[in-house]
């Protein structure tokens, strides 16, 4: 993965859960440090550099939920999120949140793992080479240098945000089906619950870019079209 091993914080009140993940991650290579509440866990974040924050959703005191949400206004440290809530709200409360992946309970320890790599992995090799800048009218993208600017104004993006945003904007004017998004974005094929991540992500993405225009489009039972920006759109009611 990198000549550093990468360091993953698993939170969750239980020791028989912190003990399986973290096993399942040192299997592939982690640094493992863990907490048992989001205090403890935030403590440690605003004091140590972390790869992967692995979050169960309850927590004594503030939920998963509401610690991802904290996290996200100052860190784009990826998150995955464990839950035994399968309901489609419960899990887009968390992708809402900002977390870039999820597994249900009971889990696989080696997927939960390989999935967690694949995350990492990702993260640290995201810097594409300069030359590959995405324009689109006013929408200037380089995911290098991770920036985003539409206009003047500077967009802040969390890593899967940005990923879903190029590979829209790559192809502008043309149809991402799903699979494509979830293969290109998450590393994934088609799984359960994989098209709420991208739904909930496209939200965030739409309002982070504004409402004054509809940036994202979906295609019923395909997937999603960015609008090519430099060609007129009819104002908004």
């Amino acid at each position: 993965m990198n000549e550093t091993a990468p360091r993953a914080l698993v939170v969750d009140d239980e020791t028989q859960m912190l003990g399986i993940v973290g096993f399942a991650l040192e299997t592939q290579g982690f640094e493992v440090v863990s907490a048992r509440s989001a205090e403890q866990a935030w403590s440690r974040l605003r004091a140590e550099h972390f790869d992967l924050l692995v979050l169960d959703v309850t927590l004594p005191g503030a939920s998963g939920v509401q610690l991802c949400e904290r996290v996200r206004v100052t860190s784009d440290v990826p998150v995955m999120m464990l839950t035994a809530r399968t309901t489609e709200q419960d899990r887009i409360a968390g992708l809402l949140a900002g977390a870039d992946d999820y597994v249900t309970k009971p889990f696989s320890p080696r997927e939960l793992a390989l999935r967690a790599q694949a995350i990492v992995r990702r993260t640290r090799d995201r810097a594409p080479s300069a030359g590959e800048v995405v324009v689109n009218g006013p929408l200037r993208i380089d995911p290098a240098r991770r920036e985003v600017r539409l206009e003047q104004r500077r967009v802040q993006l969390s890593d899967v945000e940005l990923r879903l945003l190029v590979a829209l904007a790559r192809r502008a004017g043309q149809v991402v089906t799903w699979a494509e998004l979830l293969n290109e974005v998450w590393a994934t094929g088609e799984q359960h619950g994989g098209r709420d991540m991208i739904k909930t992500t496209v939200y965030r993405l739409r309002q982070h870019l504004g409402v004054e225009r509809e940036w994202i489009t979906a295609v019923r039972g395909t997937g999603y079209l960015m609008v090519r920006l430099d060609e007129p759109q009819a104002p908004l009611p």
